[in-house]
């Protein structure tokens, strides 16, 4: 499933400085099916995901003269992003895990590939599910979003090392239910 684009509402934020403007508008652009798609991961919910990234560009736009350009837009994002996921998450108590995302790459015209790469995500989705809130959201900023540790650490305010442990544990985790579930299914 693909995200829809995000309609905001900017009357509620008039802008005087139309530079600002066309700045939020580039970073939307650039950002918005990242965003959409990190918080797809995150909360495993079209919806919570839409209202989750909606959240992000209101404060993206809010705060935009307030962001330091030597240091780029995108650690924000990222931070901003896992924050609302974590506040959404907390006030619906849902599980959260890995919605159900097309892959990237070109699917094989293999219908047993398609069945496996299937298989796959759905163990994907519901291992990422079981992990806990902190380990999630470096797995998948590391390993689904191909951030750097250092990076993620940033985002996350957390050490390289934590990370890296919650990573390691994370992984383990997810290796772990899947050597389980198919052990299961066989």
């Amino acid at each position: 499933m693909e995200p829809e684009g995000i309609a905001l509402r900017m009357t509620a934020y008039p802008r005087e400085n139309s530079g600002e403007l066309a700045a939020f508008e580039r970073i939307m652009s650039q950002c918005e099916r990242r965003v959409l798609r990190v918080a797809l991961r995150l909360l495993n919910n079209p919806q919570d995901a839409q209202d989750a990234a909606q959240e992000v560009f209101l404060r993206l736009y809010k705060h935009l003269g307030d962001l330091d350009e030597t240091r780029g837009y995108e650690p924000w994002l990222y931070r901003v992003t896992v924050n609302v996921c974590r506040d959404i998450a907390r006030g619906r108590r849902r599980s959260i895990g890995l919605a159900e995302v097309p892959d990237p790459v070109a699917p094989q015209p293999d219908a047993y590939h398609d069945a496996e790469r299937a298989q796959q995500r759905e163990i994907v989705r519901r291992g990422l599910g079981r992990l806990g809130e902190k380990e999630r959201a470096a797995l998948v900023l590391r390993d689904v979003e191909g951030l750097s540790t250092r990076e993620v650490a940033g985002i996350l305010g957390s050490s390289e090392n934590t990370v890296r442990s919650q990573i390691s544990t994370a992984r383990l985790k997810l290796r772990d239910f899947a050597g389980h579930l198919l052990r299961r299914r066989s």
